[in-house]
């Protein structure tokens, strides 16, 4: 039996809100590593000079999927409006929270003897200490699970916010707009508030302001850059909603969207 409309934007919002999910959490899990972008793609390191400081594009490994979360935000924010995202957000907050508990108290249990033994030297015979790595990994600190908890917070109301502002403009057209507009203001929002949250006091404001920086640009570009892929998913839902229906399932987003909070 051919599903119907409504089952079919039940199913829709299902597989969106379980991608959205899905990144959302490992983006918090292997952001504790730092990667070079450029040694990645085979370039030599920028060497910027910002604001007094010599800055490369070293960047959490959190950067590589997060732009997954961009695309799935603003279809969300296209097909199922402010209540969507907002909804999807804090419940995604609150499973990163969960995430970040289990892994403290998975640090804190005392490991067996055999498994230290088992993975205690490392490939070139050095001593290795398999708890310490494990805690290390995943014993984020404070400071830092509050900065990316409260920098995604922000930066998804940020975004759809400025989302439905450049609907409200732009009707139906123009996605790239509202999409890479949305993405580009709420991600400079989300780069500094995580920074300032987890460093201030560490590092100086020029320095955070610099890393900031670095972190913006490439976010920047990532942004323009997902744009075709943005009309990729817009288009691959349209086949599967029907373009009418794909429309009007828009509009009564955008409509819901007004003066919901």
């Amino acid at each position: 039996m051919e599903p119907t409309l409504e089952q079919k934007r039940n199913r829709l919002f299902v597989i969106l809100a379980g991608i959205f999910i899905t990144n959302a959490l490992m983006a918090e899990m292997i952001g504790v590593k730092i990667f070079s972008a450029e040694t990645t793609v085979g370039l030599q390191p920028a060497h910027l000079n910002i604001l007094g400081f010599t800055m490369d594009f070293n960047l959490t490994a959190g950067v590589v999927i997060w732009p997954v979360v961009f695309i799935t935000t603003d279809l969300i924010n296209e097909y199922f409006g402010k209540p969507g995202v907002k909804r999807i957000s804090y419940f995604t907050a609150i499973l990163i929270t969960y995430s970040f508990v289990i892994l403290f108290l998975s640090i804190h249990l005392p490991p067996a003897g055999w498994w230290v033994d088992a993975y205690s030297k490392d490939p070139q015979g050095n001593y290795f200490n398999i708890d310490y790595a494990f805690s290390k990994i995943f014993g984020q600190g404070q400071r830092i699970i509050l900065g990316s908890l409260t920098a995604f917070i922000i930066g998804q109301l940020v975004d759809v916010f400025v989302f439905h502002k450049l609907r409200n403009v732009t009707g139906s057209k123009l996605l790239w707009l509202r999409a890479t507009g949305s993405t580009l203001v709420s991600q400079f929002v989300d780069s500094f508030v995580v920074l300032y949250i987890a460093f201030a006091g560490i590092f100086s404001n020029q320095q955070i302001l610099a890393i900031g920086i670095t972190n913006y640009i490439y976010k920047f570009a990532v942004a323009i850059l997902l744009t075709p892929l943005i009309y990729f998913g817009h288009n691959l839902i349209d086949r599967y909603l029907g373009k009418e229906n794909a429309e009007q399932i828009s509009q009564e987003a955008a409509s819901k969207s007004k003066g919901f909070l």
